[in-house]
């Protein structure tokens, strides 16, 4: 995995913290960590987003930050998971993991 599709998992990671952020916040600071959060993770998208396939690396954003978010409200705010929803977040990895690795990448010149 190169240092591009990290940079989509790290950018997945501040979605989550955001989504979540959107409905559990309560106070200006809370407020404004998940704004930062909004901000980080569309910029570290829109970088990655320049040198990889952007659908492919949308599908992966989003992926994870589903992913990502039902199992957080899960674990840390105690929702509940039905067997069904487990399924089709199952389902939806495997389908990013499928783009994922279906996805030819071009060879760029990186500036350095």
């Amino acid at each position: 995995m190169n240092r591009h599709w990290i940079t989509v998992w790290i950018a997945g990671c501040f979605e989550i913290a955001w989504v979540i952020g959107l409905k559990h916040a309560y106070d200006a600071t809370t407020w404004l960590l998940t704004l930062a959060a909004i901000a980080v993770s569309m910029a570290l998208l829109i970088r990655a987003s320049g040198k990889l396939p952007v659908g492919t690396t949308y599908a992966v954003f989003t992926g994870i930050g589903t992913a990502g978010t039902v199992l957080m409200e899960t674990i840390v705010f105690g929702e509940p998971l039905r067997v069904v929803k487990l399924l089709l977040i199952l389902l939806l990895v495997c389908g990013v993991a499928g783009l994922k690795l279906v996805t030819v990448e071009t060879k760029t010149k990186e500036a350095s």
